[in-house]
């Protein structure tokens, strides 16, 4: 079987989702037959913002993604900090420059899922999930939550813990909660389940009963078909 690609995109502005990603990464690596990759969703602040913001230097062993580089992955899993219950403006503004793949339905079929964090327990754990879906949905991607297969972590009731059936998930609180041990440990059963799920979900190419021709005849877009 061919080398099966997993992407990990994430955003990230104080580190609490870089801290997760990572988790990821290291959980998708230890599959058999997967090649996982980070990448970071380019910043859309100033310097000079982030620096009144006192957020942290951006790691530099994370590249920079561009949209079109989503078709080279043969599945995606997508992290961001929530703001009021949905994704950033970094990482919707991201999703909106994908338009051309969309039009192309280059994602169509791609298995996809999502972890995230969140200020406090009213600060949308599944809510940011949920809104999150619909950029999966428009593009025909396959979203693969989490589910309860995460056992007994997924009913700890004793501490706090982020996530849910949608995914992995953390609280920053004020900004200085980090991951706990549990949600790492949470983090990096996704990158592995979902790696283990994309090695037998991906086609070799995107699925032909797209109507390509026609819904790019509909949207007044010249055809390119498939890459």
């Amino acid at each position: 079987m061919a080398v099966t690609k997993v992407y990990i995109v994430y955003y990230s502005l104080y580190g609490h989702v870089d801290t997760m990603a990572r988790e990821v990464h290291r959980g998708a690596a230890t599959v058999e037959g997967v090649e996982a990759t980070l990448w970071r969703v380019p910043e859309m602040l100033s310097e000079l913002i982030l620096d009144k913001l006192k957020a942290p230097p951006k790691p530099n062993d994370v590249p920079d993604i561009m949209p079109e580089q989503l078709v080279e992955a043969d599945g995606l899993i997508f992290g961001f900090p929530s703001r009021f219950g949905m994704m950033p403006s970094q990482l919707k503004a991201f999703f909106d420059a994908t338009s051309e793949l969309w039009a192309s339905q280059a994602l169509a079929g791609k298995p996809a899922g999502i972890f995230w964090s969140t200020g406090f327990y009213g600060g949308g754990q599944e809510l940011s999930a949920l809104t999150a879906i619909t950029q999966l949905a428009h593009h025909g991607m396959l979203f693969v939550p989490l589910g309860y297969t995460f056992g007994s972590g997924m009913f700890e009731i004793d501490e706090v813990k982020g996530g849910s059936a949608y995914g992995a998930g953390t609280f920053a609180g004020d900004g200085s909660r980090q991951p706990t041990e549990l949600e790492l440990q949470q983090a990096f059963y996704q990158g592995k389940y979902l790696a283990e799920s994309f090695r037998y979900t991906w086609w070799d190419s995107p699925p032909s009963f797209v109507d390509q021709e026609l819904l790019r005849y509909r949207l007044g877009l010249p055809f390119y078909g498939f890459p």
